[in-house]
């Protein structure tokens, strides 16, 4: 498992708020609010997406017509690529010069995203050229 701090092309980076993960604005004494991400590789394109030390991991669920992110409380290290339960908690990495998009492995067309405005909930959107939400983030390896 390897860390790594995540923020949007607008400079927002991923925190908890109501044990929802928001992107926003973090200065000074909130800083230390920032979520570092927590990654397992399964391929060389596919990986597990979690936080607090892989103790709750990034999902995509599918429900009716809808289609949303969810947080839960599942061991990242739990996980394997084989089990067919486990493809909600897979994403897709896909580079762009120095951003990164994740699309859901599970609900094809489905990309991690933020809102425009700050202090809003991490979701996924079907429409990333449309402007709307972001969805390219810079992704580095947390020193």
């Amino acid at each position: 498992m390897q860390a790594f701090r995540i923020w949007d092309i607008n400079q927002k980076t991923f925190y908890l708020r109501n044990n929802q993960l928001v992107a926003g604005y973090l200065q000074g004494p909130n800083v230390y609010l920032e979520e570092k991400i927590d990654v397992v590789h399964i391929e060389p394109h596919s990986l597990f997406l979690g936080i607090h030390g892989g103790k709750m991991c990034l999902s995509c669920v599918k429900t009716g017509d809808e289609t949303r992110l969810q947080l839960e409380a599942v061991d990242i290290t739990d996980l394997s690529k084989n089990k067919k339960q486990d493809e909600r908690f897979t994403f897709i990495r896909s580079d762009s010069g120095p951003t990164t998009s994740f699309e859901s492995a599970a609900c094809r067309g489905w990309f991690l995203c933020t809102a425009m405005d700050a202090d809003q909930p991490v979701s996924l959107t079907n429409m990333p050229d449309e402007g709307i939400m972001v969805t390219k983030f810079y992704f580095q390896e947390d020193e």
